[in-house]
């Protein structure tokens, strides 16, 4: 395996800070140069009573993950009913707002326009589950919605593994954004004339796609099709022990989730022009290498 710079260390903070300076000044630049940003020893605490959650029986299974709506409280692809339902809702809320207060603290300027969107809790193994090639997230891949177009907002995920024994939960983070839109780019289709406003018009998307969210999808769909590059492209492992936590652009990290089960997720949407580096974001990479506007 190919060794590169994939992961930035953090030791000894808490969810909600007081964070040291040297903490604010490296996680910002780290966070959107690609890096992981590891924190081993900062755990989510289980409330008494919570430890019945951590079994696979709490997903009905129509999905990958139990997902919390926090505009609207809701719980989705749960088994759960009543009483039981409602608090595995607050802990999923807990954590979506202990990730929050964990991004701001660590890079204050994403305080403004830090959109949360749903929080995920994803009991079932990875390893050994049936997919299709596409929606198979144990290739490499960056993360694009088929559904929702960003029209190049960030995506930026916060995890913590809370699984109750030694279960890890293992990655494998590939080769910089820029040098695999590079390499894939040449070979994507120019979006049809008015395909976006039809597939609008039809409920297909919540919102027309622009050209940047073609191209994403179109990434992370011929990156995924692509057996040569899954077998050969450079990458590292990493290993998320229980108690542990980590955030990363997934838009920009191409990462595979190889195992692991009994994960927390908290996804933050993030406007472009937000960025610290907005040089650096998939947006610009991409509208430098086609040479014209995304959006």
């Amino acid at each position: 395996m190919q060794e590169f710079d994939a992961v930035e260390i953090f030791r000894g903070l808490a969810w909600e800070g007081p964070f040291p300076e040297t903490a604010i000044d490296r996680a910002g630049d780290a966070l959107e140069a690609g890096k992981v940003l590891y924190f081993p020893d900062l755990a989510f605490r289980l409330l008494p009573g919570e430890e019945m959650f951590l079994d696979d029986k709490v997903s009905d299974h129509s999905r990958k993950n139990v997902s919390f709506d926090p505009l609207t409280g809701q719980l989705g692809a749960t088994a759960l009913a009543g009483a039981e339902e409602k608090k595995l809702a607050a802990m999923l809320d807990r954590f979506g707002r202990q990730a929050r207060a964990l991004l701001v603290g660590l890079i204050p300027a994403y305080d403004i326009g830090l959109e949360r969107a749903r929080t995920s809790f994803r009991p079932v193994e990875i390893a050994g589950r049936p997919t299709s090639p596409r929606h198979d997230d144990t290739r490499l891949h960056v993360d694009a919605f088929p559904s929702r177009p960003m029209r190049g907002k960030r995506i930026l995920r916060v995890f913590s593994n809370i699984a109750p024994d030694d279960t890890v939960r293992r990655w494998e983070v590939g080769e910089p954004f820029a040098d695999f839109a590079e390499k894939f780019l040449p070979r994507l289709r120019r979006k049809l004339p008015g395909a976006a406003w039809f597939m609008e018009r039809i409920g297909l998307t919540k919102g027309r796609r622009s050209a940047y969210d073609f191209l994403m999808l179109g990434l992370h769909d011929q990156g995924k099709l692509d057996t040569e590059y899954q077998r050969s492209a450079p990458r590292v492992k990493l290993a998320f022990p229980p108690g542990s936590t980590w955030i990363v652009y997934t838009d920009q990290v191409l990462h595979a989730a190889m195992s692991g089960r009994f994960a927390l997720e908290q996804t933050f949407h993030l406007p472009n022009d937000r960025m610290l580096h907005p040089e650096r974001t998939p947006l610009r990479v991409l509208e430098r290498l086609s040479a014209r506007a995304l959006v």
